[in-house]
């Protein structure tokens, strides 16, 4: 499979991604710069975490503008699978590809440290074969708290569109595990048509042996293991 992984100025864990995506899972990986248009005839997009341009203003708010994102919204459209991780999950938000917005912590800090997270459901190719399973993933954001409309959290809650929860490390989902302030511990959460997906913890920085944990492989393995093919 081939997976493009965009690069903003700023973006400084997609190296990190290409790694991981290539010599852990095995899968050929192409840059996408983000003033180009043709996303290369990859498979998957995955738009990575750090703090791309324009961040300043709101997380995500002027990179959601770059032209390869129009290409990235048709692709994603017409039923192609997107991933996006912290810095990733902001810009597909501010583009309408997912549901919501990332505000700053409730702490109004920069936060760096492992979390665990648990899906609830397995209806999404990401969280298939990690159901109720906690996972320790680290987190690195200062606007990680996810924030919808009731109506949409009742929504995306009704749907399963909700990919991933804060958890205690025994897979308790409760206040006390929330890092953030999300609403109902969101950590992540997908499209209506299950091909878009974001969450702020970074899979790929434990997903190598040498870290001593390879949680967010399971996590990516789940995705591509589950992959459906698109026209687009």
């Amino acid at each position: 499979m081939t997976v493009g992984v965009l690069v903003f100025p700023g973006s400084n864990c997609d190296r990190d991604m290409m790694y991981v995506l290539e010599t852990i899972m095995g899968h050929k990986v192409v840059e996408l710069w983000h003033k180009d248009s043709d996303l290369k005839g990859v498979d998957m997009i995955v738009l990575p975490g750090g703090f791309s341009y324009g961040d300043y203003l709101r997380s995500g708010a002027i990179a959601r503008f770059s032209p390869l994102m129009q290409s990235v919204i048709d692709f994603a459209n017409a039923g192609g699978y997107v991933l996006g991780v912290c810095n990733g999950f902001q810009v597909l938000c501010e583009s309408g590809l997912l549901p919501g917005a990332l505000l700053h912590n409730t702490s109004h800090r920069f936060i760096c440290k492992n979390v665990h997270i648990v899906a609830d459901n397995n209806a999404s190719a990401i969280n298939a074969d990690v159901y109720n399973d906690p996972l320790c993933i680290p987190i690195a954001h200062g606007e990680g708290r996810y924030y919808a409309s009731e109506e949409d959290i009742k929504r995306l809650e009704d749907n399963n569109q909700i990919i991933f929860r804060y958890c205690s490390p025994a897979g308790e989902v409760n206040e006390a595990s929330n890092p953030n302030g999300s609403v109902n511990g969101i950590a992540g959460v997908c499209n209506a048509n299950r091909n878009v997906f974001g969450m702020m913890p970074h899979p790929e920085r434990a997903a190598d042996e040498n870290l001593g944990n390879t949680d967010g492989a399971k996590i990516l393995k789940s995705l591509f293991d589950n992959f459906s093919v698109a026209t687009v």
